[in-house]
């Protein structure tokens, strides 16, 4: 990976090279501009989650002092570390920081005490310090975010949990690109309203059958 960094200039260099050798000129610009896209997309992504779960974790190492929680550094690393992952990951953290609590102190109130303060922690993270960082990176909505968790965590596991929404982004822009360029071809309207209008145009013209 060193020596590949070391290169990275004169890789992407000869793959551009390559790429022209292959495809037609205005094929190869497509594709490249994709593949700029997809970086951005992963880069922002990624750079910007990396921050949002620093931040987190060190803001549950300071409470968890301050509650006296057992294990603080560990269950913070925990906490940071599965915080990476969309929605999902304060949730995916919590269980086996739980646990080591739990085992630690049984009886205490410390437990319950932290999974309270890991909902807290996720509202706050979700409503106000993750959108002041990321902002809208990968302009998924709520749903596919969901979704695309669900599917590539299904798929590949932990990384794919971590990966999917920046994935999904990409997805989405490629069968967007697409589906234009096929409209485009069919000289089909290119908006979904247009398609909105077509119901009340199928609406009218069966009122019209009737009334004849």
């Amino acid at each position: 990976m060193m020596y590949s960094l070391n290169m990275k200039t004169e890789l992407c260099d000869g793959v551009k090279r390559m790429l022209f050798a292959l495809v037609r000129k205005d094929y190869a610009r497509k594709i490249l501009v994709e593949v700029r896209f997809a970086k951005n997309v992963f880069s922002n992504f990624f750079f910007g989650k990396i921050l949002d779960s620093l931040i987190i974790g060190i803001i549950c190492y300071i409470c968890c002092l301050i509650m006296k929680m057992p294990y603080t550094p560990l269950i913070s690393v925990i906490v940071g570390v599965t915080n990476i992952i969309p929605f999902f990951g304060p949730f995916i953290g919590a269980i086996p920081s739980f646990l080591i609590i739990l085992l630690e102190n049984p009886f205490s109130w410390q437990p319950y005490g932290f999974l309270v303060f890991i909902l807290v922690l996720q509202q706050i993270d979700g409503n106000i310090i993750g959108p002041k960082i990321l902002g809208d990176k990968t302009g998924v909505e709520s749903f596919w975010v969901l979704f695309s968790i669900l599917l590539f965590g299904g798929l590949f596991g932990f990384v794919g949990m971590i990966i999917a929404v920046p994935m999904w982004a990409v997805i989405t822009r490629l069968v967007e690109e697409f589906i234009l360029i096929r409209l485009t071809e069919k000289e089909y309207p290119l908006t979904s309203d247009e398609y909105k209008k077509l119901k009340e145009y199928n609406e009218s013209l069966n009122k019209s059958d009737i009334k004849e």
